[in-house]
């Protein structure tokens, strides 16, 4: 055991209300219990709405009250993106929130009853084991502008890696049906070489068309560099 651990888990006292919760698309399970492992009362399920994370706030409050708890600490997986709503709303309630190792939950469910199979109930009660144990880690959520920044930065890296599907599958068709292609223009994504593209013609279609044709349709885009010599090629 390190220290990194030693200090999270002297964080847990006997006055510490520790919650597990299991993060679905619509419906949250939680489970709540002490520094020893008791359980507190039955499962609170709260859907992920406003509603819902109401009635889970609620539920926390009561149960804290019923077992003169001081503080609380929410454990969950941080899979998928499913979690963000919950950690906002725990983080204006002053809450504290950690995340769980999902491959440590899914060797403590083999420990507990030799089977990693999913069930929403007892994912959150590992869950809510493996914080009382200290094996969590405290996420960082970005606030304001720097909370634009990281979305502002996935996006950017989502664009840019469809551009690079779409100009490889253009680059295979180009290779594919008009190998000549590259050879006539420097760059497919040229002007002159967007328009032509624009004929929607394979190359032996291409060939019955006429010099002036290509060049007035080619000049709906690109006024100069572009006579009749390029044509030719």
């Amino acid at each position: 055991m390190n220290y990194n651990q030693n200090k999270k888990i002297a964080q847990i006292t006997p006055y510490t209300l520790i919650i597990g919760v299991d993060i679905a698309k619509f419906k949250h399970v939680a489970r709540a219990q002490d520094f020893r492992g008791m359980e507190f009362g039955s499962p609170c399920y709260f859907e992920n709405t406003k509603e819902g994370f109401e009635h889970f706030l609620h539920w926390i409050s009561e149960t804290k009250k019923a077992h003169s708890m001081e503080k609380v600490i929410v454990g969950k997986e941080p899979t998928g993106h499913y979690w963000f709503n919950l950690a906002h709303i725990l983080k204006e309630n002053e809450i504290k929130f950690v995340a769980v190792n999902p491959l440590h939950v899914k060797k403590s469910k083999e420990l507990d009853d030799n089977s990693p199979t999913k069930n929403d109930v007892k994912d959150a009660k590992v869950l809510a084991q493996l914080v009382k144990d200290g094996r969590y880690a405290e996420p960082t959520i970005p606030q304001g502008v720097y909370a634009e920044l990281r979305v502002a930065k996935k996006i950017h890296d989502l664009l840019t890696e469809d551009l690079q599907t779409v100009q490889g599958q253009v680059h295979n068709w180009i290779d594919r049906y008009f190998p000549e292609f590259l050879k006539v223009f420097k760059k497919w994504e040229g002007k002159a070489a967007l328009q032509f593209l624009r004929l929607y013609a394979l190359p032996h279609e291409i060939a019955n068309f006429k010099e002036d044709e290509l060049l007035i349709h080619l000049r709906k885009s690109v006024k100069r560099s572009v006579g009749a010599n390029k044509i030719r090629e």
